[in-house]
C-alpha cells in the first residue's frame, strides 16, 4: 500500500526509500547505449584504426627487410670464406657437370636427370647449411625451379657467365676476390627480379651493359629499397634505382647508372 511522503508530497511504495539506498541503485534503470553514443564509439575506433594500421604494415614491412638484410649477410660471408678455402678465386655464378646433368649454381645444384628437376644445396651450400636463407621474406612471386629464391649474383663481373665469354665477359672464370679494387662499392648479392605483374625471378644479377641486362634486375620490393650486399661483407637497403622501365617493370632497375656498382673497377 502506497503512502504519503508529507516532506515531498509524493506517493511512494513501501520499501521504496531502502531500495534507493542501495550501492548503484541510480543505475536500476539503465538500458543501453543511445543510436548517437555508439555511433561515436564506432567513429572513434575506426580513427583508431585508421592511424594504427599503417604503423603495424610498416613495422611487418621493416621486419621483412630486416630479417632481408641478415640473409644477405650471411650469404656474403659464406661468399668469402668459398674464396679463402680456393685460392681468393670467387664462387662461380653456375657451371655444369661433364656429362651435363648437372648445373651446379651458387645457390642450389639442380639435377636434370629426375623430372621434375631436384634440387639440393649449391656451391655456398657447405658454408651456409641452408636452403632456405636464399629465400627473401619479401618476395612472393614464383621461384623459378628452386625450392627457394629472391637474391641474384653478380655474374656480370664476378660469378661469370659461361654463356657470354666470347663476348660480354673478357675473364674466363669467376674473379679473384684481390681484382675487386672497391670492395665497399661492388655489389656481389642483391634482391633480385624482373619483369612485372607480378615480377618474376631470377639467380643472376646483371649490369646494365650485359646483354641479358633486362632479365637481371634488381628488385625494390621492401617499400621503394632493394637490399644488396657488398665484396667487403655489409649489407645496405639501396633506393635509388637507375634504368628502370615505369611502364612495363617499375619495381625493378639497375643499382647504378652505368656498370660502376658491379664491375672490378
Amino acid at each position: 500500500m502506497a503512502v504519503v511522503d508529507s516532506a515531498q508530497n509524493a506517493y511512494r511504495v513501501p520499501g521504496q526509500d531502502n531500495l534507493r539506498k542501495r550501492p548503484r541503485a541510480r543505475f536500476r534503470f539503465w538500458g543501453g547505449f543511445t543510436l548517437i553514443e555508439l555511433l561515436v564509439v564506432i567513429a572513434i575506433i575506426a580513427i583508431l584504426a585508421s592511424i594504427l594500421l599503417p604503423v603495424f604494415i610498416t613495422a611487418q614491412a621493416n621486419g621483412r627487410r630486416a630479417k632481408c638484410l641478415s640473409n644477405l649477410k650471411q650469404i656474403t660471408t659464406a661468399w668469402l670464406a668459398y674464396s679463402d678455402d680456393n685460392g681468393g678465386r670467387a664462387c662461380p655464378a653456375f657451371c655444369f657437370s661433364e656429362d651435363g646433368v648437372l648445373m651446379y649454381s651458387w645457390d642450389f645444384t639442380g639435377d636434370n636427370s629426375t623430372t621434375p628437376t631436384t634440387y639440393r644445396l649449391g656451391l655456398l651450400g657447405p658454408y651456409t647449411k641452408s636452403g632456405a636463407i636464399n629465400s627473401c621474406p619479401g618476395f612472393k612471386s614464383d621461384g623459378w625451379g628452386r625450392p627457394f629464391t629472391g637474391y641474384a649474383y653478380n655474374t656480370s663481373y664476378i660469378g661469370d657467365d659461361i654463356a657470354l665469354q666470347d663476348t660480354f665477359h673478357a675473364q674466363a672464370g669467376p674473379c679473384l676476390t684481390n681484382a675487386i679494387l672497391r670492395p665497399a662499392a661492388t655489389v656481389v648479392f642483391a634482391d633480385g627480379g624482373y619483369g612485372g605483374n607480378p615480377v618474376q625471378a631470377h639467380n643472376y644479377l646483371r649490369a646494365p651493359t650485359d646483354p641479358l641486362f633486362r632479365y637481371g634486375t634488381a628488385h625494390f620490393r621492401h617499400n621503394g629499397a632493394a637490399c644488396v650486399a657488398y665484396a667487403d661483407g655489409h649489407v645496405a637497403a639501396k633506393t635509388t634505382k637507375y634504368l628502370c622501365d615505369t611502364r612495363k617493370a617499375p619495381e625493378c632497375g639497375a643499382l647504378s647508372e652505368d656498370d660502376s656498382a658491379y664491375d672490378l673497377k
